[in-house]
């Protein structure tokens, strides 16, 4: 019998786009936003908060276009607590089918005072102001007092009441630091509830951070005392320590509905393909063992639980692992597999193609990749794909050969040609190893004097002819970034992830963090 009818619904927002981009290096362009709007779209979680549109121009364009794109979905954008950072929301926020802007100013003591530089009651009047100002723009309005967790109570009240006054459909209450503890976090949504004497006429949600590692538990308990909405993120990705992961809030919800009057209406389906995505967009790997999406949630290798699993799935699974994804859409393509079929597969994985010399070069890299492995998985054509949209773009920095010479007693040496620029250049480097000559020849012709903060490798599939994945992240000037590439061979997949980069450190970043003057 489905719970729907008698729980409560709780409204997951997903804040990938906006709050997820803020991790050092895992900036999305316009295009990586749309492709993972789509799949949040079909995870049906409630609302995408798509960016902070007045950040750059780049973040404008990237709400927007989520905004055209989105069907279901409510669409929303960040704004600080002035009216230009909110008409600029609801610029960008025009197209969508259904818009929210979310406006925020800082009440914490140490905030107000070191930071904003303003008095309490500016800070209560300038609050009110910016939820009157975007209720010209729409009637669904979401309030944050940043640093909830450390503003005193009697003043949280004080300024929760006069928003919702003022026309606030949703009040946040955010743990920006990830400083409390799951029995303080939840105490002090059911005060403010109970205290703020219009809280009947708004939904209250909360934003928890994972500095402790206690995001989630955080937002469970806001949750068990009356919170009906939960900001989150795929793969609880976010900057410092993240977010609380989606994946996590939905499915222990789902699973302990003993204990939880709520639930979502997340497919949860879709979690994994959202998951990979995510993590193949960003280069941020999953660890593991990551609970709902990590390669091992739901491995057995203890005798005495695979025994348990084979007599009954129950002993030692408390959900089943096609629930989230695991064993959906796993459709195995390979070289004699034809255009219509692969098509038939990116649609299923929410990959649009718009062209039809989009869709040739696409399909010329899929067959080159199925020459070279016997069986190319979905997670071998989001790899694919990701790596065509990197090439779509205008790189100045280009590989065209790459040879590394191996022997047990001898340096490798790496014979590098790359263009900068259309004009081709040749290097041969020795290394301590092969990525590393071949790093060291790409150095020796663009002298970018980058530091590289990380190397990771994984592996895309399953198999010894499995694509390598690498992810780098380089840092130049106080910029960082992070460059992905894809190849059976490793080497090549690393030197495609050390150019892209360094292509990506070309490009000029205007975006301002978030958490700025709300002033």
């Amino acid at each position: 019998m489905s719970t729907q009818t008698s729980k409560d619904h709780l409204i997951i927002f997903d804040t990938t786009l906006r709050d997820g981009e803020q991790s050092p290096g895992a900036s999305m362009t316009k295009d990586e936003k749309v492709r993972i709007a789509r799949a949040l779209d079909r995870l049906q979680v409630d609302v995408i908060e798509a960016g902070f549109a007045i950040a750059s121009p780049g973040d404008f364009e990237g709400v927007k276009a989520v905004a055209k794109e989105v069907r279901n979905s409510t669409v929303c954008s960040l704004a600080r607590a002035n009216p230009g950072d909110i008409e600029r929301a609801a610029e960008a926020l025009k197209p969508a089918n259904r818009a929210r802007i979310h406006t925020f100013i800082a009440t914490s003591p140490i905030h107000m005072r070191d930071k904003l530089r303003m008095h309490p009651d500016e800070v209560l009047k300038t609050a009110v102001a910016a939820v009157k100002l975007a209720r010209n723009f729409t009637d669904d309005v979401e309030f944050s007092p940043e640093d909830a967790g450390r503003s005193e109570p009697d003043f949280l009240c004080r300024v929760l009441e006069a928003v919702i006054d003022a026309g606030a459909t949703t009040v946040n209450i955010p743990d920006t630091v990830g400083y409390t503890l799951p029995h303080m976090f939840g105490a002090l949504i059911r005060d403010l509830r109970e205290r703020v004497p219009n809280s009947d006429k708004a939904v209250f949600s909360v934003h928890c951070h994972n500095d402790l590692g206690l995001a989630v538990a955080n937002s469970l308990s806001a949750v068990l005392n009356g919170a009906r909405q939960v900001e989150c993120t795929i793969n609880g990705l976010g900057e410092r320590a993240g977010n609380a992961s989606l994946e996590e809030i939905v499915m222990a919800v789902r699973t302990r509905q003993d204990e939880f009057s709520c639930d979502t209406r997340i497919n949860t389906r879709e979690i994994m393909t959202c998951s990979r995505l995510v993590s193949n967009i960003t280069g941020f790997p999953v660890q593991p063992n990551k609970a709902i999406v990590g390669a091992n949630a739901f491995a057995h290798e203890s005798g005495i639980h695979q025994d348990g699993v084979i007599k009954s799935r129950e002993t030692y699974e408390i959900m089943r692992a096609e629930d989230v994804g695991w064993a959906a859409n796993r459709m195995v393509l390979g070289k004699h597999s034809g255009r219509a079929a692969f098509k038939q597969r990116l649609a299923v994985l929410g990959i649009e193609i718009t062209s039809e010399a989009e869709m040739n070069d696409a399909f010329q890299r899929f067959k080159e990749l199925a020459d070279r492995k016997k069986e190319v998985f979905d997670e071998d054509i989001q790899a694919l794909m990701t790596e065509a949209a990197h090439a779509q773009v205008d790189e100045r920095i280009q590989l065209h050969h790459l040879k590394v010479t191996c022997e047990s007693g001898v340096k490798p040496v790496a014979d590098v040609t790359i263009s900068v620029d259309g004009e081709e250049f040749t290097a041969s480097v020795e290394g301590g190893g092969p990525v590393d000559a071949a790093y060291a020849a790409i150095e020796q012709i663009v002298g970018s004097g980058a530091e590289l903060l990380l190397y990771s490798v994984n592996n895309v599939t399953k198999g010894i002819d499995a694509q390598g994945e690498v992810t780098v992240r380089l840092n130049k000037g106080g910029r960082i970034v992070n460059g992905q590439g894809a190849d059976t061979d490793i080497v090549i997949a690393s030197a495609k992830a050390y150019l892209n980069a360094l292509n990506r450190l070309e490009t000029p970043s205007e975006r301002k963090h978030p958490q700025m003057d709300a002033v």
